[in-house]
């Protein structure tokens, strides 16, 4: 069962994306459709969507969620940062707006068996496609110890990242680590603190970050996302730690290629927050594609 969760930031997205009659849109995060949904109810004359998921099981669920708007869509099952090939299959040159919500999805961390999770039991996999051979159990239980600690220290910003990959190791040693929750608990006896945010946060962001390579596809993707868009066209990103925001941040700064809109990232208003505390750490930014740019 999935569970849904509101979209972050919508109305600003909606906003931002300046939706053109008879335009093309593509949102490469699709995840339980909640963007893609409002985008399609506001779209005009023969405009059409693409949306594009890694996960096939949530991609499913929003061909469900979408049925009605027969023929206003397309959906992808493949990897964001093949923009250029998903576009070339659907004999499709440029289009008008992109949108890419990054990261991992609530309904995926809600789901104890996908692995996301420091708070449910299930195994150590982390993948967004469940197709790819790299597991965080893999990482974890093979990775030398100076690597591991170099993931979790670039991926997850744990300043304490030596210490704990020596632990995840010496563990390993004995037993080989196998679920989310045996993890969670090495971390947090190797940190000896819990307060507000839990020990191993850090930790499972790296590892997730680093099984499904996210930082580096959503740099091949905004490498590509010029030549892919018309004049004009926009591209709006939603961030949810300072690792990506660092990426599109530096990529809008290209004043050649891009005219940034959000000299600051938008974030949610207070009431949003309340609603949906997801959107607490969300940062939006937006650029357009001036005119003749490559």
């Amino acid at each position: 069962m999935i569970s849904i969760h509101q979209p972050v930031l919508l109305e600003e997205v909606i906003s931002h994306l300046n939706l053109r009659k008879g335009g093309t849109y593509i949102d490469l995060t699709l995840g339980a459709a909640g963007h893609s949904l409002e985008i399609l109810e506001r779209l005009e004359g023969d405009a059409h969507l693409i949306g594009v998921d890694r996960d096939e099981e949530i991609l499913n669920f929003a061909q469900q969620k979408l049925e009605n708007f027969p023929g206003k869509f397309t959906l992808c099952h493949d990897s964001f940062s093949n923009i250029r090939e998903i576009l070339l299959k659907q004999q499709i040159n440029h289009v008008d707006g992109v949108l890419m919500d990054i990261g991992v999805s609530s309904w995926q961390l809600d789901q104890g068996q996908r692995g996301f999770s420091f708070n449910k039991e299930g195994p150590l996999d982390m993948r967004m496609d469940i197709s790819q051979a790299l597991t965080a159990e893999k990482v974890v239980n093979t990775y030398p110890e100076h690597e591991l600690a170099n993931i979790i220290y670039l991926y997850g910003e744990e300043h304490r990242s030596r210490q704990i990959a020596r632990e995840i190791v010496s563990y390993r040693g004995r037993k080989k680590i196998r679920s989310t929750l045996e993890l969670a608990n090495i971390v947090q006896n190797t940190l000896k603190y819990r307060g507000k945010i839990h020990p191993a946060t850090k930790t499972f962001q790296a590892l997730r970050i680093e099984v499904n390579q996210e930082l580096q596809q959503l740099q091949t993707t905004l490498g590509v996302l010029p030549s892919l868009l018309k004049d004009h066209g926009r591209a709006v990103v939603i961030c949810f730690h300072s690792l990506e925001d660092r990426i599109a941040k530096h990529t809008f700064k290209n004043k050649e290629i891009w005219k940034a809109l959000t000299k600051k990232p938008i974030v949610a208003s207070r009431e949003e927050m309340k609603k949906n505390p997801r959107s607490r750490s969300a940062k939006l930014r937006c650029a357009e594609k001036p005119s003749g740019a490559i």
